[in-house]
């Protein structure tokens, strides 16, 4: 929905191309790795990922702004994309359970939109090209300069990005600190709030070192739900810091970027595989647990961004719709059959999704099983996840 007298926004892609549209957000210029995602709902949890830091984000669903915002959606403590393009924004909403409309909190957090654009032309034109850098402006109508900043932006592939959003600080979340972030079990017209409509958290059962490397909310929520204790370490914690803990297990987080130049990863990571304590990792942790096996992991043409990806699970023979955001892939001819066993693979194009490693005790995931937004067919691996940590202090005569 397009207001009367809106500013005019202009949208520059590296190889030439110009489109025109009209601004939403903040007013200014911005540039990024242009990416679709194709959920059809959950644009504040996209708009919040870590994993898209750097990135323009084109919506392909096109009605965007509809039901508003709402704090407790947040997957960050900030907007991580670096511009918007939607097809038609509703600068009003209806939604009862919305803290503000979409349009301010852009503007809040700064971030350049564009509005009124072929979105479905545009990500045709993506998947044909390949990956292209852009530029988003507001304030600049000269398209050629445009077009030329878009050219000189830095390409993500070679670029280390998880420092840029990993938290600063150690921080510990519990189940007991943290009940007020669960939702309701069932919405209550009267009091949607009420907190005895809201689910039971157990007790600390298990300790669980996670390496923010951009780690969402609902993979801490997804954690805490199972008794877990988590310590949140920084992304270039060293591996004696996080042992003072003395955790009973390691979880390695989504984040943003090429996981090749993170060294300081892949060495916390095989430190971590010396214990025999079980490891969990998701996306770009995913892809760094492999980067230890000497693994590679490569740029995509395209990339996987959206909530509806099927994938298949080897082992259960089993179909999973699974939400997901990469834009790197395990390459599988770098893979062996001693380093890791196939345990899920993507069916639009065989992009290998899950590993369970031959050589030390841990698994991993390229897609997302925490899923916000999108579909719980995949939530067991966080069961996986538990048994393994119990299976092993069983094993080591400690208490489960």
């Amino acid at each position: 929905m397009q207001q009367p007298g809106s500013k005019k926004a202009i949208l520059a892609l590296a190889d030439g191309t110009v489109v025109h549209g009209y601004a939403i957000g903040h007013i200014g210029t911005m540039g990024g790795e242009l990416c679709f995602n194709t959920s059809m709902t959950g644009y504040q949890e996209v708009f919040t990922d870590p994993s898209y830091f750097g990135q323009i984000m084109i919506m392909t669903y096109p009605h965007i702004g509809n039901y508003g915002v709402s704090a407790r959606d947040d997957e960050a403590r900030s907007v991580m994309i670096s511009g918007l393009i939607v097809r038609s924004f509703s600068h009003y909403y209806s939604n009862t359970m919305a803290d503000g409309d979409l349009d301010q909190y852009l503007k809040r957090n700064k971030i350049v939109g564009i509005t009124g654009i072929d979105t479905r032309k545009l990500v045709r034109h993506i998947r044909e090209q390949g990956v292209l850098n852009a530029i988003i402006s507001s304030n600049n109508s000269d398209a050629d300069i445009l077009v030329k900043q878009a050219q000189e932006w830095p390409a993500m592939e070679g670029l280390e990005l998880a420092t840029r959003v990993s938290r600063r600080e150690p921080q510990t979340f519990k189940p007991d600190d943290h009940q007020q972030f669960f939702q309701p079990k069932a919405f209550k017209f009267d009091d949607p709030a009420d907190a005895s409509s809201r689910e039971e958290l157990p007790p600390v059962r298990y300790k669980v070192a996670a390496i923010d490397y951009g780690i969402k909310q609902n993979i801490i929520n997804s954690l805490i739900r199972r008794g877990c204790m988590l310590r949140i370490f920084p992304s270039q914690t060293d591996f004696e810091t996080i042992m003072e803990w003395q955790p009973d297990g390691f979880f390695f987080s989504n984040g943003p970027g090429d996981p090749n130049p993170m060294d300081f990863a892949v060495e916390t990571i095989t430190k971590a595989r010396k214990t025999g304590k079980p490891m969990f990792g998701i996306c770009l942790g995913h892809q760094l647990m492999a980067m230890t096996e000497g693994v590679r992991v490569i740029k995509m043409f395209v990339g996987h961004r959206g909530a509806n990806q099927p994938v298949k699970n080897l082992e259960r023979g089993r179909v999973e719709i699974t939400t997901q955001n990469h834009g790197f892939a395990i390459d599988p001819d770098s893979l062996t059959p001693e380093i890791a066993e196939i345990t899920h693979v993507n069916l639009n194009d065989g992009t290998l999704e899950g590993l369970n490693f031959k050589r030390f005790n841990g698994f991993s995931v390229q897609y997302h099983p925490e899923a916000s937004p999108g579909p719980h067919d995949s939530s067991y691996l966080f069961d996986e996840f538990i048994e393994r940590i119990k299976a092993y202090k069983k094993q080591n005569g400690e208490a489960v």
